[in-house]
C-alpha cells in the first residue's frame, strides 16, 4: 500500500521533554531528584494531566499528598517550559523532508491542552501539520484505540478514502507503534533518526 499521510508523535521524536531538565536545578543531588520523579512527580501523575486533568487539581491532589514537598510540586507546572529544552533536530529535518514532499502531515500527542498551546506559540514547525489530535482536549490518550480512532477521523476529514494501511505513525513509546499496528496502520517505533528515514523509505516514501 502507497503511505499517503505521515502521523508523529511529539515528545521523543520532534521534542526534548524531560523533567530532568527543570529538576536537575532544583535536586541536585541524582538519586535524590531520581527518587522524587519516581515517587511524587512520577510519569503516571502527568499523564493524567495529558489525559484531560487540569494542571491546578492535579497540584492541589499531590501537594495534598505530600505537603513535604510543596515548593517542588507547584514548579512542575509554574516552570513546566524549563523541562522542554528544545526541538530534536533530526526529527524535525524528517518532518521538513516531509513538508517539502507535500506528505499530508498529521500529529498524534499525548500532551496536556494546558501546555500545548506554549508550543504551539514557540515552535514553528507546527503548522507543517494539517491537524493534531492533542490527548488533554480530547481527553483520550495513547495506546487507547478510540484516541488512533479519533486521529484517523481527522486525517479522512482531509483524504476521505484513506485506508489504514496508508497512514504510518511515528513514535518513540513501543506500546504505542503496537496499538497502531493492532488498527492496521504501519508503525515506526522511533530508535533514532537514521532508522526512521531508513523505514520511511522501505515504505516507499520518498525523503
Amino acid at each position: 500500500m502507497t503511505i499517503r499521510a505521515v502521523v508523529f508523535d511529539f515528545g521523543g521524536v520532534l521534542f526534548d521533554w524531560n523533567p530532568h531538565h527543570l529538576y536537575r536545578q532544583l535536586i541536585a543531588d541524582d538519586h535524590e531528584r531520581q527518587q522524587f520523579l519516581d515517587t511524587v512527580c512520577t510519569q503516571a501523575w502527568n499523564t493524567e494531566q495529558d489525559a484531560g486533568r487540569s494542571l491546578a487539581e492535579a497540584t492541589r491532589a499531590l501537594i495534598a499528598e505530600h505537603p513535604q514537598h510543596e515548593p517542588l510540586i507547584q514548579a512542575y507546572y509554574d516552570r513546566w517550559h524549563e523541562m522542554l529544552r528544545g526541538a530534536l533536530p533530526e526529527g524535525v529535518a524528517i518532518l521538513e523532508a516531509l513538508h517539502e514532499a507535500k506528505m499530508p502531515l498529521f500529529g498524534l500527542t499525548n500532551w496536556s491542552a494546558e501546555t500545548f498551546p506554549y508550543a504551539r506559540a514557540n515552535y514553528p514547525f507546527l503548522q507543517y501539520f494539517r491537524d493534531i489530535v492533542v490527548s488533554g482536549e480530547i481527553k483520550l490518550i495513547k495506546p487507547d484505540p478510540a484516541i488512533y480512532h479519533a486521529s484517523l477521523a481527522q486525517v479522512r476529514a482531509h483524504l476521505p478514502d484513506i485506508q489504514p494501511g496508508e497512514v504510518v505513525f511515528i513514535d518513540d513509546v513501543a506500546g504505542n507503534i503496537e496499538a497502531a499496528i493492532a488498527l492496521g496502520w504501519q508503525g515506526i517505533h522511533h530508535v533514532s533518526a537514521a532508522q526512521t528515514r531508513e523505514r520511511l523509505r522501505e515504505l516507499g516514501v520518498d525523503l
